[in-house]
């Protein structure tokens, strides 16, 4: 009787068994198709403006400034003031987002106020890019009379980068272990000392990540620089941070816009060494993530 009754039980364990391994062979396959089409894409569009870009990119290109004759124009202005914006908008976004992220992890209190700041925060991720474009036009541009300039531009991404960068720090800072801040509290070490000398250096690393991911969104990004008044046309380079200016991703929207094919092409080659400068921007942050974590290895 025992035997009878046993058996219904293990032909429906197994019967579920592989149900759940067909389920998961369903869900692994279609994971693999997303990733394909995905890569498929990418593949697409990149080999598309390396075959329309790739011959432009010559040392003219890159030392010239825009001209109305296609053959002529390049994109001196353009990618200087694209790493001016991008130092800038560095310079400004760091020690915001992190003295944030570390108030707000290690020093506040878990009241009403705290959750309220938490909660705006996550939501402004979010936002569009153009609402900051937007908010920097009244703030900067006009309260503060920055002008287009470049100092007005920068302190538009910063803001914008903001939430991923206070994000991405504060779960850096929550992954630190909290035996090594009740150590050096036990040895005698102040809060500051604790988060400066231990706390800090262990979450540099998910910090970088961060600071990456925020980055490399800002680099990109024309519509916030547009509302504020960035040019489209530049034939010089900004002497200072008040000067007008310009980046890649606005002088390729200016080529794409006309109709010849010319300038299609230089935007193409413009969008390539924007990649590029994305790519040297985020191997010298990755370069750091890791030297730190093998410093700081637990």
């Amino acid at each position: 009787m025992e035997i009878e009754t046993v058996k219904p039980e293990i032909k429906t364990t197994v019967h579920r068994r592989r149900r759940e391994i067909w389920m998961e062979r369903l869900f692994l396959f279609a994971a693999w198709v997303t990733l394909l089409l995905t890569i498929s894409v990418l593949l697409a569009i990149l080999s598309k403006l390396f075959a329309d870009g790739l011959t432009r990119i010559n040392w003219q290109f890159l030392t010239s400034f825009p001209s109305r004759r296609p053959e002529m124009a390049g994109i001196f202005s353009a990618w200087v003031g694209t790493l001016y914006v991008m130092v800038l908008t560095a310079a400004i976004a760091l020690p915001l987002g992190i003295g944030a992220a570390v108030y707000l992890e290690e020093f506040s209190h878990r009241n009403w106020f705290a959750r309220l700041v938490e909660l705006n925060i996550s939501n402004l991720a979010g936002i569009p890019a153009i609402i900051y474009g937007l908010l920097g036009l009244q703030v900067f541009v006009r309260w503060f009379r920055m002008g287009e300039s470049v100092l007005a531009g920068a302190c538009t991404l910063a803001i914008m980068s903001l939430p991923v960068i206070i994000v991405a720090s504060r779960e850096a800072l929550r992954a630190v272990p909290n035996p090594i801040r009740e150590a050096a509290l036990a040895l005698g070490a102040t809060k500051w000392q604790t988060v400066r000398d231990h706390v800090l250096p262990l979450a540099l690393p998910g910090i970088l990540t961060g600071t990456i991911l925020a980055l490399s969104r800002a680099i990109g990004e024309a519509a916030p620089l547009v509302t504020i008044g960035a040019l489209t046309f530049v034939a010089f380079l900004p002497k200072s941070p008040l000067d007008s200016f310009t980046v890649l991703p606005i002088q390729a929207y200016n080529w794409v816009s006309r109709p010849q094919h010319e300038f299609h092409r230089n935007a193409a080659a413009a969008l390539i060494v924007l990649l590029a400068l994305l790519l040297l921007m985020n191997s010298i942050a990755i370069y750091l993530r890791n030297r730190y974590q093998q410093r700081w290895r637990i």
